[in-house]
């Protein structure tokens, strides 16, 4: 029987990062689409949609293999912060979450080949951040920490320290829910457990 690819369709370090700590092998296929919401798209649609068209649109492996995909977006007051486009509007995007409770929403794509099954699924957690000086914000925004990140900050770096509290899904955070890929790792043999020696 031939083993099945794990195949990550990101470019994203911290998604590989989780992965690699399970110890796993994969394959890293970016997916190229049009991240642009639709007209009246809800947040958690198009977070959902984004994963499913990467899931779609990765070069697959050769062979049987499982493409993971997901899309992370920021929600704070049902406006979308997606990744900054410079340092300045990164401040402003952190001067906007500080002292505030705000949403972080993961579309989770995983597809089986040859089969072709596809599973999708957003994962919600909600992050407060702690108030915020004007020069802890700026210090904060020049570091360069978010400037790739949805929201402009990194639950994994210098951004926990402003972190107050996460409810549900750390990981799910950081890009890739981990707890919720875990059960597709199993049943499609990318994971294997080994019994008590």
């Amino acid at each position: 029987m031939t083993e099945r690819r794990l195949v990550l369709a990101s470019a994203s370090p911290r998604r590989a990062e989780l992965l690699s700590r399970l110890g796993l092998r994969f394959d890293v296929r970016p997916a190229d689409v049009d991240e642009s919401p639709r007209r009246g798209e809800a947040p958690a649609a198009l977070a959902e949609r984004l994963a499913r068209d990467k899931a779609l649109a990765a070069v697959p492996a050769g062979g049987p293999s499982l493409v993971v995909a997901a899309d992370t977006i920021v929600v704070l007051d049902g406006a979308l912060l997606g990744k900054p486009r410079d340092r300045q509007e990164a401040a402003r995007f952190v001067g906007r979450l500080a002292g505030r409770t705000h949403e972080v929403l993961t579309g989770l794509a995983v597809r089986a080949l040859p089969e072709n099954q596809m599973t999708s699924e957003v994962v919600r957690s909600r992050v407060t951040f702690a108030p915020m000086r004007p020069e802890e914000i700026e210090w904060y925004a020049q570091s360069g920490e978010g400037l790739d990140k949805a929201g402009a900050y990194a639950l994994q770096g210098i951004g926990s320290v402003f972190v107050e509290a996460v409810e549900g899904s750390y990981t799910n955070v950081i890009g890739l829910p981990m707890e919720r890929l875990y059960p597709s790792l199993l049943r499609f043999g990318i994971l294997r457990l080994s019994g008590p020696a």
